[in-house]
Formats: structure tokens, sequence, C-alpha cells
């Protein structure tokens, strides 16, 4: 048999005793204490001698600890947020075209220069016309025949002529200006006075052609 062996089981039987004595002196001293209880005398004896110690105590007052207030924080100021800028309204303003330049008006030609009328004599500017005469008792001019169916009816009335009288003094043109109200009577003074002579129209010295006007009277009385 190998000596270590021996050894190992030679510590384990000796372990095995002292706890096996161990339980067996626990045992006796618990059955020594039970009877002990059971019996009065011993019980009253126990309670005589052993004085019970009853000290009353005090709680401490419990002191709290002040609470410490973490410190706060230090507070930003609130920076308002910038507003945003307003755009600005842009006026442009629309060009401004260049006015055309104007070029002069050309100067206005130059009047044409009229040819200078042929000098008019004095004397025909200042003396004015003498119109033509018929009365005068030297031409002789016969009256106007009365149409005898006119007297026989008894018409009458005044004729008014217009003659013009040419620088000879005879007429070139005899005209109606008024009507005595018979035909007859006017046809007559017509026909009349075409063949009368007249005095010219005078405009100083020298004979002119001029209108004249030339009244015929029709009566039946003298």
């Amino acid at each position: 048999m190998d000596v270590t062996a021996h050894m190992a089981g030679w510590k384990t039987h000796d372990r095995s005793s002292r706890y096996a004595g161990l339980a067996v002196v626990v045992a006796l001293h618990a059955a020594a204490i039970t009877a002990l209880l059971h019996y009065e005398p011993a019980r009253l004896a126990l309670s005589e001698a052993v004085p019970i110690m009853v000290s009353l105590i005090t709680p401490q007052p419990v002191v709290e600890k002040p609470q410490v207030l973490p410190k706060p924080l230090p507070v930003k100021p609130r920076v308002a947020a910038p507003a945003p800028p307003v755009p600005q309204q842009i006026i442009t303003a629309a060009p401004i075209a260049p006015e055309p330049a104007l070029a002069p008006a050309p100067p206005p030609p130059p009047a044409p220069i009229a040819a200078a009328p042929p000098p008019v004599p004095t004397a025909a500017i200042a003396v004015p016309v003498v119109p033509p005469n018929f009365n005068a008792s030297y031409l002789e001019n016969p009256a106007p025949a009365y149409p005898p169916l006119s007297r026989r009816v008894g018409e009458q009335g005044k004729v008014m002529l217009r003659v013009l009288v040419n620088a000879r003094g005879t007429a070139d043109t005899v005209e109606l200006r008024s009507s005595s109200g018979s035909s007859r009577l006017d046809d007559a003074a017509l026909e009349s006075v075409k063949h009368w002579r007249f005095v010219p129209a005078r405009q100083g010295d020298q004979p002119v052609a001029a209108w004249v006007l030339v009244p015929i009277t029709f009566s039946l009385k003298g």
C-alpha cells in the first residue's frame, strides 16, 4: 500500500472523529439547558439571579443634511432671430429714348419779286368818271312811239332800261332793267333807245365806255 494514500485515509478518519465528538458535546449541552428550563426552581433562580437591564435608547435626532440645490445654469439671453430682410423693390425707369434731333427747317424761299405794274397816270386815278348823257338837246333823240293798241286799251307805265354807251356815243347794249307791265310798251322803249345818240362818258379829257340808266314813261295824259 502506498504511504500517501494511507496518510490521506488517516486524515479523513481523524476529521470525522472530531466532528462526531463536537456533535455529542453540543447535544449534551442542549439537553442540559432544556432540562433546566423545564425545572421550576432552577428557572426561578435564574430569573432572580440575573437582573434584566433595560436601557432606553433615545433616538438621536436625524439631522437632515441641507439639500444642496444644483446651481442654476446661467440663462443665456435669448437673442431674437433677425427679421428676414425685406426685399427692396427696385424701380427701374424705362430708358428714355433720346429725342431725334430735328434738322432746322429750311428757310422759306424768297418771295418772287412781282413785276412792277406799269405806272398809272396820276390823272387817271384822281379824275372821276362822268357818266354818259342822253338829255342834250342837240342830240335830238326822238321819244318812243306809243303803240296804238296800248293807247286804245289804255296801257300806261314806266320802263327802266340799262344801256352800255361806247366811247363813240352809241349804244352797244340795251337791257330791260324793270318792266312797265306791258310787253308792247317795253318793246317800244327798247327799239327806240337802240338808235339814240349819247354823250359818251369822260374821265378827264378821255371818252370812255360806261353804263347809264334810261327811264321811259308812257302816259295817256297830255
